[in-house]
């Protein structure tokens, strides 16, 4: 089971990253258990992890811009102007 934040309404406390860290750390070692059990290096799950995280974060930025031009189309339309 993973923690919940400790403030769930407040996302700034000081420690929250840190709670966020340790919420993660039991499914992080069991992803790399199971990577080093079936053959993978530790460096190459590493290495494969920090390219997740960089596609993730490039699609976020992709979805966020996509979601404000459709925000801009449709405030366009719903004000009467061409797009």
């Amino acid at each position: 089971m993973i923690d919940p934040p400790r403030y769930q309404d407040d996302h700034d406390y000081a420690d929250r990253a840190l709670d966020c860290q340790e919420a993660m750390e039991p499914g992080f070692q069991a992803i790399i258990d199971c990577m080093l059990e079936v053959g993978w290096t530790r460096g190459e799950t590493l290495r494969a992890l920090k390219r997740l995280i960089a596609a993730d974060n490039m699609t976020q930025k992709e979805n966020a811009k996509t979601e404000a031009e459709l925000a801009i189309a449709r405030a366009m339309v719903r004000a009467g102007k061409p797009l």
